[in-house]
């Protein structure tokens, strides 16, 4: 970093050379045609058909009907000028039932994105599971049970052995805690069930499916670079008081260390597994072997990053409001005995979410210094803002593009920082299905109007190009501080 004679940050602040843009999308959360060409239904199509499940009972069945407009999103991408794109597969699409023979029509799909993302000198990369579990495994007990984790083994196969010529990047997983925790813990997300020691049995069969995908696209894919995608937060405690401390390093292990630790180091954290020991199935559903198949070397880890958190022990609210936050009412996961601050003076999204870009560039210090050195995609971070079209027909989200610029200089100074981050990829390119929150959040750079799928770009787009282009960001300061 340059100072001129002063001390004075540089305005422009450059991307390595070969620095990784891209944009990011989910396969239920805009394919839409949920009954098209064979496909079966998923955990999400069942949720959201739950009265109270989804915002006004919102449904992916049309979405942002991808699965009809792939060429139009795919020109979209061209003109944003991103160096890769980041989709999921909809494993529903291609084992309808969840076992079996694969369904032809829905691997072509995928087979015309990936050629088409080729075409246009777009990297694919591909997520292999993005949350849309096959209805009859969740039947069968889901995630809850170890036979779920084996059959996803058989769908990595097939997709790898259809697509693997042409697919560099792998992602076995998306975010496994929300899959565990969000689904079968709070029951907020599908399946919707509210039971912690069934979530923690989900944690570690889906670090196992990830651990059983490794070798397999390893062997279909010899050139294969594979990674899994984490959503991390980082985590303050409200005060200094050793409750608050040890209430922060609780919620830490939940998010952060149960999937960190076993992945990197090969083991699970002792506290954790003291936490949740009187929990059943728990984590006595670990076998002999399960860790070192959970812990194969990888070839990068992708993060997902939109919000900071400060928390206090949940005995101590009252001390937290004095001293000025508001204090949640209550948390999702009574067992931790945590309770989130909000932040006075903080800017949110939305969604309600805090908006502070320094936690990111602390996730990627630490990640270095605790975990590993291997390359890190940014695979995940955007903002929903209530967006509108003006009478002029413009999307003007002034608010994104801040904090979009926040974190992506974030990134940067990670990199000052000596990190190995080699991409970034913008959520999302389409404002799309929002899970429990159905349409009623928008987190694209490309507006999409839902009743006829018009696609018009907005403020967000245009910056995020210019910033491609130029492989440069101009230096930002916190959008979120007071």
């Amino acid at each position: 970093m340059s100072t001129n004679g002063s001390n004075k940050r540089d305005p422009i602040r450059p991307f390595p050379p070969g620095f990784l843009w891209g944009a990011a999308t989910a396969s239920y959360q805009i394919e839409g045609a949920a009954h098209a060409d064979g496909r079966g239904p998923s955990i999400w199509d069942t949720f959201s058909r739950t009265p109270g499940a989804v915002w006004n009972g919102d449904t992916g069945d049309i979405a942002c009907d991808h699965y009809h407009r792939m060429e139009e999103d795919l020109d979209l991408l061209a003109e944003l000028g991103v160096g890769a794109y980041r989709f999921s597969v909809a494993w529903p699409r291609i084992q309808p039932s969840g076992q079996g023979p694969a369904n032809q029509v829905g691997l072509d799909f995928y087979r015309r994105l990936v050629a088409g993302l080729r075409d246009r000198n777009i990297e694919p990369t591909l997520t292999l599971y993005h949350w849309d579990l096959p209805q009859p495994l969740e039947d069968a007990g889901g995630w809850t049970v170890r036979e779920t984790a084996e059959r996803y083994a058989e769908y990595v196969d097939i997709v790898a052995r259809a697509l693997g010529s042409d697919v560099e990047r792998w992602i076995t997983l998306n975010e496994p805690w929300c899959c565990a925790w969000l689904g079968y813990g709070s029951g907020r997300h599908a399946p919707g069930i509210q039971d912690i020691g069934k979530a923690a049995a989900a944690n570690h069969h889906l670090l196992l499916a990830h651990g059983l995908a490794v070798p397999i696209l390893r062997s279909a894919v010899p050139e294969a670079k594979i990674g899994i995608t984490l959503n991390l937060g980082d985590f303050q405690p409200g005060s200094e008081h050793p409750l608050d401390v040890a209430a922060a390093r609780r919620a830490d292990g939940n998010l952060n260390r149960l999937f960190l630790e076993p992945v990197f180091h090969g083991r699970y954290p002792e506290d954790m597994l003291e936490h949740y020991r009187s929990y059943q199935p728990g984590f006595s559903v670990i076998r002999d072997g399960d860790l070192e198949l959970i812990s194969q070397p990888l070839d990068f880890l992708g993060m997902n990053y939109y919000f900071p958190s400060t928390v206090v022990d949940a005995t101590r609210a009252a001390e937290a409001r004095v001293a000025g936050y508001f204090v949640a009412a209550g948390d999702q996961f009574p067992d931790l005995g945590v309770r989130s601050l909000e932040t006075p003076g903080r800017d949110k999204t939305a969604m309600d979410w805090e908006i502070e870009a320094s936690g990111l560039t602390s996730l990627l210090v630490r990640f270095r210094e605790e975990y590993a050195t291997i390359p890190i995609y940014i695979t995940e971070n955007g903002a929903a803002f209530d967006d509108y079209v003006d009478p002029n027909g413009n999307v003007l989200d002034h608010n994104r593009v801040a904090y979009l610029q926040e974190h992506i200089s974030a990134v940067h100074d990670a990199l000052d920082a000596g990190v190995n981050v080699q991409g970034y990829f913008v959520w999302s390119l389409l404002d799309n299905f929002e899970w429990a929150f159905g349409y009623s959040r928008r987190f694209g750079i490309v507006w999409v109007d839902f009743p006829t799928g018009t696609r018009l770009t907005k403020t967000s787009f245009d910056w995020y190009r210019d910033t491609i282009q130029s492989n440069s960001v101009e230096y930002a300061t916190s959008m979120g501080s007071s």
